[in-house]
């Protein structure tokens, strides 16, 4: 084996699917893209990593609510334009062309044209690792999208996109929570 330089052993693990997290401030909605996520519980409870450097992350600390948006690969340049400006001075729904959508149990707008959008509650923030932790409230799949793919960062600039799905349900069916 060669060995990987320490400061880039995150790229073997970051691989989760890139999201988009919406937010409302009280005045306007703003998006960003995140690619540190986590699922804590089946219950549904989530985590995400960001902090003050994000403009939405006041938002998310005032009101304590958000939409995690999951895009597909058709949406790549939009994720990572979203991911390299900010909604200080950017309306990044105008910008990028993107419809919020009156959700029904936050403020935060869902993205309609993301394949799925999880209206959420901020539980905690653990300051020492910038960790805030998502319980879903609500969680909505769009059936009729086409594109179903989602991007997956590795934190260089490159992305991995899904591929062909493998179905081991019968031998995981110990382990897989009911209804899912």
């Amino acid at each position: 084996m060669r060995r990987l330089k320490l400061s880039k052993a995150f790229t073997l693990m970051e691989c989760g699917p890139v999201i988009l997290v919406a937010t409302h401030d009280g005045k306007k909605d703003n998006i960003m893209t995140i690619s540190w996520t986590m699922v804590v519980d089946f219950t549904p409870v989530f985590a995400i990593t960001t902090g003050e450097w994000n403009y939405s992350f006041t938002a998310l600390q005032k009101n304590r609510e958000c939409v995690i948006a999951v895009p597909t690969v058709d949406m790549l340049d939009k994720i990572v334009g979203i991911g390299t400006c900010s909604g200080r001075d950017t309306d990044k729904f105008a910008k990028f062309k993107l419809t919020p959508v009156h959700g029904k149990f936050v403020r935060s707008p869902l993205v309609k044209e993301c394949l799925a959008n999880i209206e959420c509650k901020v539980i905690d923030i653990v300051k020492k690792h910038n960790i805030v932790v998502l319980e879903a409230v609500a969680a909505y799949l769009d059936t009729a999208r086409k594109e179903k793919r989602t991007v997956h960062a590795v934190g260089d600039g490159t992305f991995i996109v899904d591929g062909r799905k493998i179905d081991r349900r019968k031998m995981m069916a110990s382990k897989i929570p009911s209804g899912a």
